[in-house]
């Protein structure tokens, strides 16, 4: 079982040429309501591909939370530790999408940050049962450094996914099995500019340094790069044209986190994650883009097939 804890989002998203300039208003070309969140992605995205998920958050009593759920349970996850708060609002993305795929994200965390440590202790023994704890940073960081404890204390993996990109103690690093920064968020987590294969690998070492026991750093296009004390890989991507890169993290993470649950080898499972990924950032959307395994299965079993006709 793959326990995710993490945020539940309505994401409200807008696309555009590109992006206004400070006090511009642009004329968009299309609006979406669609139920996200790192978190509830996350966990939809390790659902579709086989994954026995649960879901662990907080929602409002309100029409979005409502429709959260709806999803969650059409994914055929349990929803049973997700709590609904009459005092909360369900918790909402702004998303700009501009038209070669990049995007531009404002989250309201609304009922997401009401999950406290205190919570997470009463369901200890969901998460020691897990195989693979799923973590993001759209919550209040108490809990997930709790959360990440508690998985510690009880043998079970954590990936945490270290976004929005932001400041972290040495003391939730540690807790760490695997953390999957993008170049962004490794930069903030180890103060190395990273712009090359080689300073990714020196971010990471100091990353490895604060606790972490691997570090799969995600490149876009270039894919992702692995770092433990055994040394580092780099993983190439797929390459794809990108239509809209919203979920590609928390597919990768999605995807990592089913792999590992699974027994897979790490680079084996970077390699399926970084095939979730494309999928995913060809499709618009966040949890419409995500793919399901048949689609993964099919698109590896094509590009075995290219490369060697090649």
């Amino acid at each position: 079982m793959i326990v995710v804890v993490g945020s539940l989002n309505m994401d409200m998203t807008v696309r555009t040429g590109r992006a206004p300039g400070p006090g511009e208003t642009l004329l968009g070309k299309s609006f979406a309501l669609s139920p996200g969140g790192k978190g509830g992605n996350q966990a939809v995205a390790a659902a579709r591909l086989g994954g026995e998920v649960t879901m662990i958050g907080c929602v409002g009593q309100d029409a979005f939370g409502r429709e959260m759920l709806e999803v969650l349970r059409g994914e055929h996850i349990n929803t049973r530790h997700i709590a609904e708060l009459a005092e909360q609002s369900t918790g909402v993305a702004s998303i700009v999408v501009e038209e070669d795929g990049e995007n531009r994200i404002i989250v309201v965390p609304g009922a997401n940050l009401a999950l406290s440590a205190e919570d997470i202790a009463g369901l200890e023994s969901v998460i020691g049962e897990a195989e693979v704890l799923v973590l993001q940073l759209e919550m209040d960081l108490n809990m997930v450094e709790h959360a990440a404890g508690i998985a510690r204390k009880h043998g079970v993996p954590v990936i945490l996914n270290p976004a929005p990109a932001r400041e972290l103690g040495d003391g939730l690093l540690s807790l760490v099995t695997y953390l999957t920064p993008n170049e962004t968020e490794a930069e903030i987590l180890s103060g190395i500019t990273v712009d090359s294969i080689d300073s990714a690998r020196e971010a990471a070492g100091i990353l490895l340094h604060k606790g972490v026991q691997h570090v799969i750093m995600t490149l876009g296009s270039k894919g992702a790069l692995v770092v433990n004390k055994n040394g580092s890989v780099h993983i190439p991507g797929f390459p794809v044209q990108p239509v809209d890169t919203v979920a590609a993290g928390d597919s990768f993470n999605g995807a990592l986190a089913l792999q590992l649950a699974k027994g897979r080898m790490l680079e084996e499972a970077v390699v399926f994650a970084n095939a979730v990924g494309a999928l995913a950032v060809g499709k618009v959307g966040a949890i419409a883009s995500l793919p399901y395994i048949e689609e993964v299965e099919r698109f590896l079993e094509e590009t075995v097939q290219s490369g060697k006709e090649q």
